[in-house]
């Protein structure tokens, strides 16, 4: 459960701390200026979502862990070119994440050479695969075009102007309640959004961890 935690909160740090970073290269400071470029996880807490929602989640006949950390504030006027800029701040954070993901994997790759079969090395083995895991998680969760998740944030930046206001009114309005109803296990008791993602995220994990699938 710890190294769960750890995993999930570094993941969502480093996610929330690129779009920052991002915005503010491209004129926004507003995250800078409110001091949430930090990896101090505290400046990132958000109550409900990072504490109440995840505790409620996990302790419910669902199991699982879901929740979101306090968004890092963007302020488009200051943006040169919002819409362009918007797509390229929300591809920032998992984009992150899957940038990480490779990072921990090449270490990963070369203490298992170092350490092979070493008993002691077990606990680092678990800690390195739990936040490969949790970072592409996190990268593939975020990439669903769907606001208030960066998928939605980056198809409205793709889309012609007029199909992304179209496309922005109607995920404000309903994109929450199409979020959950993928989440949640209705569809013989497994989430849609897990039948989706888990064949990509697979395909990551099988490419990034050693041994994946016999651990």
């Amino acid at each position: 459960m710890a190294i769960a935690i750890a995993g999930i909160v570094m993941a969502i740090i480093l996610h929330e701390v690129a779009h920052g970073y991002i915005a503010d290269k491209l004129g926004d400071p507003t995250a800078r200026l409110r001091g949430r470029l930090t990896l101090n996880p505290i400046s990132h807490i958000d109550p409900i979502g990072t504490i109440i929602v995840p505790l409620i989640f996990f302790f419910s006949p669902l199991r699982i862990i879901f929740g979101w950390a306090k968004p890092v504030p963007i302020d488009p006027y200051n943006l040169r070119n919002p819409k362009k800029d918007l797509l390229l701040i929300s591809l920032a954070g998992p984009a992150t994440n899957l940038v990480f993901a490779v990072i921990l994997s090449i270490f990963f790759r070369i203490l298992v050479i170092i350490y092979p079969g070493d008993a002691s090395f077990v606990l680092f083995s678990n800690l390195f695969v739990n936040v490969i895991g949790t970072n592409i998680l996190l990268a593939v969760f975020n990439l669903i075009p769907i606001h208030p998740l960066d998928g939605g944030k980056i198809l409205a930046g793709i889309l012609p102007d007029k199909e992304s206001r179209e496309f922005d009114a109607f995920m404000n309005r309903f994109g929450m309640i199409l979020l959950f109803s993928l989440i949640f296990p209705i569809f013989g008791g497994t989430s849609l959004i897990s039948v989706v993602m888990s064949p990509v995220i697979n395909f990551f994990l099988h490419i990034l961890i050693p041994g994946f699938g016999s651990i």
